[in-house]
């Protein structure tokens, strides 16, 4: 943090749509490498629109549209010749619920470094496959049974698969969709302290209802609301100790605080 600071993306005026109702208005915001940024506010005010602007997770969706610029490493991802598949690779999401494919723990992991050709033989996918679930902190744990369903998996390891099998695509960005709302508090406190060890190496932005996780695990946070009752805009943004002891807005102070949200 400080000076020195670089900026894995810059946001500026973006504006986001479905069809005629306005989800999001003039969010601007820059978001530091390798640091954890959090993003809360109430239910309903744009968090996870604005997540999936961030690797255009949206575009899937019917009669969408975007203004104003969302910049990666200084370049306009919502440009004309932008890559959307390569976008998605650099910066990868992590959902709300589990998601492993009903498959082995190692096939989940080896599936994207098998489509996108990043290994030439079994010996590298196997290395790539341990190093990846290393880095997830689950190979202690699942390391005598990969080639057994993942499925079989409790929660909170099926969320942390979901990440090394992420991390197996070498991302830059990871992008967290209230990563832990599903899973119990101990399965919680491990995703969050693995956060904390991969922002050493990664750009990482999550979405999360719990002012606790938010105050725990992140360095910088942004606090979301919907703008005259209709469209979410960041109406605080800053170093999470900052916005949590000592908040500028009012309504940060609220809602940080349980008074309304």
């Amino acid at each position: 943090m400080g000076s020195a600071a670089t900026y894995r993306f810059e946001v500026e005026g973006l504006q986001f749509f479905y069809g005629a109702s306005q989800a999001l208005r003039d969010v601007s915001i820059r978001i530091e490498d390798r640091r954890i940024t959090a993003l809360i506010g109430p239910s309903g005010c744009g968090k996870s629109t604005f997540l999936r602007c961030l690797n255009r997770m949206n575009d899937v969706i019917p009669e969408t549209r975007v203004e104003g610029q969302v910049r990666l490493d200084g370049r306009d991802i919502y440009g004309p010749q932008e890559d959307v598949a390569e976008l998605r690779r650099r910066v990868g999401m992590v959902f709300q619920k589990p998601n492993p494919f009903p498959q082995s723990v190692f096939d989940n992991v080896a599936f994207g470094p098998r489509v996108l050709g990043l290994t030439d033989d079994r010996t590298s996918l196997e290395t790539l496959v341990e190093e990846s679930l290393k880095r997830a902190a689950l190979w202690d744990e699942v390391a005598g049974r990969v080639h057994e369903g993942a499925l079989s998996l409790s929660l909170g390891e099926q969320q942390r698969l979901c990440i090394a099998r992420l991390l197996a695509v070498e991302p830059e960005v990871i992008l967290m969709d209230e990563p832990c709302s599903a899973l119990d508090p101990i399965a919680t406190l491990k995703i969050e302290e693995l956060m904390r060890q991969l922002s050493a190496d990664y750009t990482i932005v999550i979405v999360t209802h719990n002012m606790q996780q938010a105050a725990r695990a992140s360095d910088y946070a942004a606090m979301m609301m919907l703008v005259d009752g209709r469209a979410g805009s960041i109406v605080e943004f800053g170093p999470t100790r900052k916005l949590f002891t000592r908040p500028s807005d009012r309504r940060t102070e609220d809602y940080v605080t349980g008074r309304f949200g």
